[in-house]
């Protein structure tokens, strides 16, 4: 669970860690886009290269981009062979009589996973490389067009960061708790699943009231300091765009035409 990094932030003083938390999460947005524009496994090499060059920019070791997938494992797993058995094609490969095994399934089995993969390893190049202040702030400064609607984009933007911020805190919790319940001699690896589910309780309880009293800390700590919304909030850090970041919009919307090039060509 210590490997778990998403909601993690890792400082550092790389060309993306500088840039502004706007131009963060609309490079998110058109990443997200590309990798859902591609169709065939081929083509999702262009968000890949995009991801890989972004990551040598971010100085983010890969050691973080690798634990990001480890909870998601056993759904690559699952899909992987969920397509496996359920796609159909013309090229078979292995013919076991009630099943099939042809090319077409192996290629969308993969395809799906490797896009799966591209998808969380770069959502988590987003939390890594920006502060959970600079991402409420970023996100309370796209959303702010719609107040004019009433939509409460300050709140939306600070329940988003909080709870994405307790997901390492939890994990770090549900350790101490399982060590805890380990030294007092719970076993939670023996039996059959239904045993290690049982098993589980003793940690699920804690976790739940911990839980609650973080939250309930949290509140009286914002009350305190007389927080009562974004209604004439100032900030330390104001935000600004700069000639970097629009150089980073520009090299993200190259990769965006030449995937759409890249496309209708072929």
């Amino acid at each position: 669970m210590r490997d778990i990094t998403l909601g993690q932030y890792v400082a550092g003083n790389s060309v993306i860690h500088k840039l502004d938390p706007r131009t963060k999460i609309a490079m998110m947005i058109l990443y997200i886009a590309m990798t859902f524009l591609v169709k065939d496994i081929w083509f999702l090499a262009i968000p890949f290269v995009y991801l890989v060059l972004e990551l040598i920019l971010s100085g983010i070791s890969l050691r973080y981009i690798l634990n990001s997938l480890k909870p998601i494992r056993v759904l690559l797993i699952l899909m992987f062979l969920l397509n496996l058995f359920f796609t159909k094609g013309e090229h078979v490969w292995l013919d076991l009589g009630f099943w099939q095994l042809t090319g077409e399934a192996v290629l969308q089995s993969c395809f799906l996973s490797v896009r799966i993969i591209l998808l969380v390893a770069g959502a988590s190049m987003l939390t890594l490389t920006t502060s959970p202040i600079a991402l409420t702030d970023g996100l309370e400064k796209l959303l702010a067009p719609l107040k004019i609607f009433h939509f409460p984009a300050h709140e939306l933007a600070m329940m988003m960061t909080i709870a994405l911020r307790f997901v390492p805190t939890l994990m770090d919790e549900t350790e101490k708790i399982r060590n805890a319940q380990m030294s007092r001699g719970a076993d939670f690896e023996s039996g059959n699943i239904f045993k290690r589910v049982k098993s589980m309780i003793p940690i699920l309880i804690p976790l739940f009231v911990s839980s609650f009293r973080k939250a309930d800390d949290l509140a009286i700590a914002m009350e305190s300091r007389c927080y009562h919304g974004g209604d004439g909030r100032t900030r330390m850090h104001q935000l600004k765009f700069r000639k970097e970041d629009l150089f980073a919009i520009l090299i993200t919307l190259m990769f965006v035409a030449a995937l759409i090039v890249i496309l209708v060509l072929f």
